[in-house]
């Protein structure tokens, strides 16, 4: 552990609240993650927080759980990463089987449609209230704001993978601050 006084236990609630408390795709818990793990608690600075969800999103998987991996590992190594990652899954395991059980037979019932209306109308919006904080952290310079600019477009109006725009980012990335270091 990089904080002695954080525990085993301390990460694994921390993640369990998140996954118990949390409605919505993996953008809506990544920014509570860090509302917790950089605002609140700081054990990661918001640079490294960018850093892990961009490796998150070109990982195999889920974003929230590939994140909660990373986190975890940052803060506690090996360990630290499986017990992050079962603190944010377990909750959702339990629920999901719970809910199994019994959604076949209320799933029809008008209070159950429209409250599923109104929990994606209101994950939506955390999902864009996510993207927004995202994109102020992302876009700092004029290179950003090109890069940016070539994936949304390429995103919104083609249909190559999102792989591919990660990677391309990537490479842009380097190649304009290379540019950068060079005309200096």
């Amino acid at each position: 552990m990089k904080d002695k006084k954080t525990t085993y236990f301390d990460l694994f609630a921390s993640f369990f609240r998140i996954g118990l408390f949390t409605f919505g795709g993996g953008y809506v818990i990544v920014t509570l993650m860090k509302q917790k793990f950089v605002d609140e608690l700081h054990w990661i600075q918001e640079d490294e927080m960018l850093d892990l969800i961009a490796i998150a999103q070109s990982a195999p998987g889920a974003i929230a759980v590939n994140v909660s991996t990373f986190i975890g590992y940052k803060i506690a190594g090996v360990l630290g990463g499986v017990i992050a990652t079962l603190g944010l899954v377990f909750p959702s395991l339990v629920i999901i089987i719970a809910i199994a059980a019994v959604l076949g037979n209320v799933s029809e019932l008008p209070a159950v449609k429209n409250a599923f209306a109104g929990i994606r109308v209101g994950v939506a919006v955390l999902m864009i209230n996510s993207v927004i904080k995202l994109a102020k952290a992302a876009i700092v310079d004029w290179k950003a704001v090109l890069i940016f600019l070539a994936v949304f477009g390429g995103a919104v109006f083609t249909p190559v993978s999102p792989m591919i725009y990660i990677v391309a980012a990537g490479v842009a990335g380097i190649l304009l601050k290379t540019w950068e270091v060079k005309a200096k």
